[in-house]
């Protein structure tokens, strides 16, 4: 099978990533590619983050820059989707 040249640009490029608690890979999805964050080691339920890259966004001399942002911004997503509760929690 010969993969997608888009596919493996963001395979490369997230292997420049490494983090003790959220694992990342790639998948194509939609005519873009699926990146994809994955809590490591977890002993409760968590969800898996999934964020969408366009061809426009793959097509980007920007695609380095803006892989990072994303997944900054989905790392901060990520870890605060996994509250359980907060102080806004209904019944605290």
């Amino acid at each position: 099978m010969i993969e997608n040249a888009q596919l493996v640009r963001v395979r490369e490029l997230l292997t420049k990533y490494e983090h003790p608690l959220v694992d990342f890979s790639a998948v194509e999805h939609g005519g873009g590619v699926q990146v994809i964050l994955q809590a490591k080691n977890v002993t409760v339920p968590v969800h898996t983050y999934y964020i969408d890259l366009h061809p426009r966004d793959l097509e980007s001399s920007q695609l380095e820059w803006n892989l990072a942002r994303q997944i900054y911004d989905g790392l901060h997503d990520y870890m605060i989707e996994m509250f359980t509760r907060t102080s806004h929690t209904r019944g605290c």
